[in-house]
């Protein structure tokens, strides 16, 4: 093969597994930032085209020295799996009782592993993996959903002015009703004077859930009461 044709299929090889991380990183990313997760589009596509580069780069560097040194060409890819996990773990946040951004970092883990698939020229793995991780993100959080309405779970937000026993109060008042309390989180409100406070919490069947709004707005210091 002349070297202008052998340039030229390298160049097509690197430019198409790069868009294709790109693509494939950028549908993962594009649901993320729909759920206006901290880590969205441009985070996941740059992760998977970057993956992509680390595995083409290791893929020439086997190709120019493999004959005159002992070089594994999947150590670059292994570095990336497992250094990909401080980027991941900069979208957790622990709040109050909770932890969230378990999913995100989870995302863009496994979006650079498809980046070292598409890389690699695993074409198939890299698609089929990518179709799988959209279903589990959209598909599994819908039936997720559906299951938390079945067990009578909701979301109420509430903003409060920081008044001692705000808490207590508000634990009364769900206690009365027999409201059983999942997890708590707190986050700062419009001011420094208000909080907000968002409670998962198990509802009795067949309890109305304006009775327990009525008399949360009668504690003092409550701002506003409103479901997820």
């Amino acid at each position: 093969m002349p070297v202008t044709d052998l340039y030229s299929s390298f160049y097509f090889v690197l430019a198409a597994r790069l868009i294709l991380a790109s693509i494939l990183g950028a549908i993962i990313g594009y649901e993320r930032e729909h759920m206006h997760k901290p880590a969205g589009l441009r985070t996941h596509t740059l992760v998977c085209v970057g993956s992509a580069l680390v595995m083409l780069t290791s893929e020439y560097i086997f190709q120019q020295y493999g004959g005159r040194a002992n070089i594994d060409p999947a150590r670059l890819g292994a570095q990336v799996i497992s250094g990909i996990g401080f980027l991941g773990a900069g979208t957790i946040i622990k709040e109050g009782f909770s932890i969230k951004g378990l999913t995100t970092a989870a995302t863009l883990w496994i979006v650079a592993c498809v980046g070292i698939a598409a890389g690699i020229g695993f074409y198939e793995g890299a698609i089929i993996s990518t179709v799988l991780i959209y279903v589990t993100l959209i598909v599994l959080k819908r039936v997720q959903d559906s299951l938390s309405r079945k067990n009578k779970l909701r979301t109420i937000y509430i903003q409060a002015r920081n008044l001692p026993g705000q808490i207590g109060s508000i634990g009364d008042v769900l206690g009365r009703y027999d409201v059983t309390i999942m997890s708590i989180e707190f986050s700062n409100g419009d001011t420094d004077k208000i909080t907000q406070i968002k409670f998962l919490v198990k509802f009795p069947e067949n309890l109305k859930d304006m009775p327990v709004i009525d008399d949360l707005y009668k504690i003092e210091g409550i701002e506003k009461v409103y479901e997820d």
